[in-house]
């Protein structure tokens, strides 16, 4: 065997990817500026640095990264995918008016089996043409949303959404978590890239028996319990003046806060907050974007990773961001905390590029499956182009990736050694197809 290490074993491989820097995003943050990667069966078997006097090991497919960028593939850990039916509907609002006058109302009316998955086709041809791989999701309906995650190939965490009031297929509130168990029997061994979750929307809308009755359930059947939790300065004093206690607070009195539980946006998490989330080992999703359209706040997300909390990124739904690009939305949430602390140095390159990838899969509980190009991990990757003037010089690739790039420098897309994305165009999907069931149902919509 060579020193190289590719030598001549008798092991072919399905996929190979060279001649791109692999960013492998693992412990020690290693950077390969010609690397290879090999897989096989969906898993990756070999991350390293090309010898070039070596030939490539044997593949049945070698993927030419022509100079690109190779990394994880992205993980947007909070999303409501149906939402693409309403991106732009109701902009420019309060969260609480355009929660309860505009979102809320238009569920009402036009939320069905059909509008759920086409909005959530819509979504994933996004997130696949912007390099995201990975979602965290939470809505009603959510078993027609897995269908159409699971006919894009996807890796999906999806949440039934709970609420304490007449909803998309739950007409009946108290049946609420009776739903979410019944979908999660349904998905739980549908296919081994969809994990199915439980969703509360938030500690406003469900009582304190559904949130336990909720929680119970899903440490029971071992899924992930997700809740928006202090997103608004009137919700957070709303929980204190009812409560005597933060809205995280309130929660952690309730017994909900552990490892298997998401806290979504923390915005108003109090000092004392992000040291409840740090002992209680959980995990909270930034969803940058999101709070600053509606004019949330700013999450307190350097004190929580300082703390040792756990943190992904997520976009939210497009009712509230308006788009599903990672690549934006880290940009965002670095400069963001930046200029909110007037500190340079906080949110680096590398700590968010981590949020986005290895933090957010530990985030919602797949850590050890993917995140990072590393061996014996799913092969869930991403290709982006660097010949671009936005990319070129490049000195860094992760400022580079945070600062620079957005989702049309994306050029293929893998999830569990299987390509969705070739040379940008969907392999899953019919794009052309989603696009005019969804401009057919927004005009219904626009119409009234």
């Amino acid at each position: 065997e060579s020193a190289s290490g590719y030598g001549y074993r008798m092991m072919t491989y399905d996929t190979i990817i060279h001649n791109g820097t692999v960013m492998t995003v693992n412990a020690d943050f290693d950077i390969i500026p010609d690397g290879v990667v090999c897989i096989k069966n969906g898993v990756i078997e070999r991350v390293e640095a090309r010898s070039g006097i070596d030939p490539l090991p044997a593949a049945a497919e070698t993927v030419d990264a022509a100079g690109g960028l190779i990394l994880p593939g992205l993980i947007n850990c909070h999303t409501h995918l149906p939402m693409t039916l309403f991106r732009g509907l109701a902009d420019d609002l309060p969260l609480d008016v355009w929660l309860n006058q505009y979102i809320f109302p238009a569920e009402g009316k036009y939320i069905n089996p059909d509008s759920v998955k086409s909005g959530a086709l819509l979504a994933c041809a996004e997130m696949l043409l912007s390099g995201t791989t990975t979602c965290c999701d939470g809505y009603f309906l959510e078993a027609h949303v897995a269908e159409a995650v699971y006919q894009s190939g996807m890796r999906a965490v999806l949440g039934q959404g709970v609420i304490d009031f007449p909803a998309p297929g739950v007409p009946d509130p108290s049946k609420n978590v009776e739903n979410a168990a019944a979908f999660i029997e349904k998905w739980r061994d549908m296919s081994p890239l969809i994990r199915p979750s439980i969703f509360c929307h938030s500690p406003y809308t469900c009582s304190a028996e559904t949130l336990k009755k909720a929680k119970k359930t899903a440490s029971e059947m071992g899924v992930l319990f997700q809740i928006h939790v202090a997103e608004t300065r009137g919700e957070s004093d709303n929980i204190r003046a009812e409560h005597g206690t933060t809205p995280v607070g309130y929660l952690d009195n309730l017994g909900l806060l552990d490892s298997r539980t998401l806290v979504v946006h923390a915005v108003w998490a109090a000092e004392a907050d992000v040291a409840v989330l740090a002992n209680r080992h959980t995990p909270v999703v930034h969803n940058p974007e999101s709070n600053m359209k509606l004019a949330a706040g700013i999450a307190p997300v350097a004190d929580l990773i300082q703390a040792g909390v756990i943190v992904g990124l997520g976009t939210d739904g497009c009712a509230s961001n308006n788009d599903l690009d990672l690549l934006r939305e880290m940009d965002t949430a670095a400069k963001l905390h930046k200029v909110s602390t007037l500190d340079p140095t906080v949110m680096d390159a590398r700590c968010v590029l981590e949020m986005a990838t290895i933090k957010g899969a530990e985030a919602i509980g797949l850590g050890g499956i993917i995140g990072s190009l590393e061996k014996g991990k799913q092969a869930d990757l991403i290709i982006m182009e660097t010949g671009t003037p936005a990319l070129t010089p490049l000195y860094n690739p992760a400022s580079q990736i945070v600062y620079t790039a957005d989702g049309s420098h994306v050029r293929d897309v893998m999830v569990s050694g299987k390509f969705l994305v070739r040379d940008r165009c969907l392999l899953t999907l019919d794009l052309e197809d989603i696009l005019d069931q969804m401009e057919r149902l927004g005009k219904s919509i626009e119409a009234g």
